[in-house]
């Protein structure tokens, strides 16, 4: 068993080469191999979003606070609140983020393939966020 105390994890805030606006990242958990779990608590500020992105063995998503906006390539923009649960299948291009006025936070679930957890593309633009 391994406890990681309270506080003992340092909050960041996200690269700006993943993200568009304010963006803070606090790691939950980041599993030692054989396991592949890593695990974030994201909150954005609002009009905070991410780039275009997928994950080579997908993606969950738990919103614990706010509202916010998520997107699949060619797919409708969806609203996204508070104990919503949201699924990105492997390599599924999608962003998600806060909704324009309202801020957003949630935990980001997501497994490694060959080390990697998220392969990073293009960021969304104004039009494509709705603006």
């Amino acid at each position: 068993m391994k406890i990681i105390a309270c506080g003992s994890v340092s909050t960041i805030i996200a690269p700006e080469k993943y993200f568009t606006g304010r963006v803070l990242q606090t790691p939950i958990i980041e599993a030692e191999a054989p396991a592949r779990l890593r695990a974030t608590l994201v909150s954005f500020e609002p009009g905070a979003r991410t780039h275009w992105h997928t994950h080579p063995l997908g993606q969950t998503l738990y919103v614990t606070s706010g509202a916010g906006l998520a997107q699949t390539w060619g797919g409708p923009l969806q609203e996204i609140r508070a104990g919503d649960v949201i699924w990105f299948a492997p390599d599924e291009k999608h962003w998600h983020g806060a909704a324009p006025k309202t801020a957003m936070t949630h935990i980001a679930m997501q497994e490694a393939r060959d080390g990697v957890h998220a392969d990073w593309l293009e960021a969304v633009s104004g039009e494509q966020y709705g603006g």
